[in-house]
């Protein structure tokens, strides 16, 4: 199975393609095709994840790849440069964020399953060895209550503001506490912002978004019974779970995650990125 990566300025490509490619980790799968957003960055991530091809456009790939990755900083430009493909059926694994808008994803969604092309996309923190420990201990805290998390986000990235690294909190909250969030506030403070989720039931998850000087994440859950509090470190191989859960879907079809909870966590941070320009409460839209 050959497969194609749209996106070299994230070091999420050469990551996926050495895996791949170098470390051959995954039998019969391999990276055969590459675009780069400039010529620099396409030939560094190819020569690292031993790539023979580098393509002048995306659309290039066509007829060559049997799946394509799409891994750009800035999400407004992934769903544009997997549609052509997704369009013939072929499947797509879309890095974090899935998108930059919730109504572009839910079309793009309703596509796919009209054309039969899988799809899926996620961050790989929550797949990490150290979060599902600690969801494994979230059953011995009785009725969870409440919860927060922290690691690093810019709210004023250049790559989408609080989308660029927002998604793995959101993501490990979403995973830990549930999906029906309601409604969600952004309060910035010198060095980021707080992001509260306000729950159906009541629960307040907060995510501690740090602009300088939290590299790392972590997370905590209160219950009826106890607290427990967990630093997330990343696996060895951190993006290999992640590899292994895609290229599951490539070789059978079968998604690994429902289209409405890949779109929930866009759709949170959607509302997010509202509080932060209005300072107030938003609701998230569905």
């Amino acid at each position: 199975m050959i497969l194609g990566i749209i996106g070299a300025e994230n070091s999420h490509s050469k990551a996926i393609a050495t895996i791949l490619n170098v470390e051959k980790k995954m039998k019969g799968i391999s990276v055969g095709y590459l675009w780069g957003e400039t010529a620099a960055f396409a030939n560094d991530t190819a020569e690292a994840g031993r790539i023979p091809n580098i393509v002048k456009r995306p659309k290039d790939m066509l007829g060559n790849v049997d799946a394509v990755l799409v891994d750009h900083r800035h999400p407004k430009y992934h769903l544009p440069a997997v549609r052509p493909f997704v369009e013939r059926g072929i499947p797509v694994f879309v890095d974090k964020p899935f998108c930059f808008d919730p109504k572009e994803g839910a079309a793009f969604l309703k596509l796919a399953k009209k054309t039969g092309a899988p799809v899926t996309s996620f961050s790989v923190v929550p797949m990490q060895a150290s979060f599902q420990k600690f969801k494994k201990n979230m059953e011995g805290i009785g009725n969870v209550v409440a919860g927060s998390t922290y690691g690093p986000c810019d709210l004023e990235s250049p790559w989408g503001g609080v989308f660029f690294y927002g998604i793995h909190q959101v993501e490990m909250a979403l995973m830990a506490f549930g999906y029906d969030v309601k409604s969600v506030l952004i309060t910035k403070n010198g060095n980021g912002s707080t992001g509260q989720l306000l729950y159906r039931d009541g629960k307040i998850v907060t995510m501690n978004l740090v602009r300088e000087g939290a590299p790392r994440f972590g997370i905590a859950a209160t219950g009826s019974d106890k607290a427990i509090h967990s630093g997330l470190p990343m696996d060895k191989s951190p993006y290999l779970n992640g590899v292994k859960t895609f290229c599951g879907m490539f070789r059978t079809g079968v998604e690994p995650i429902p289209h409405d909870l890949v779109l929930r966590p866009v759709q949170v941070l959607d509302a997010l990125a509202r509080s932060k320009k209005s300072g107030r409460v938003e609701k998230v839209i569905r």
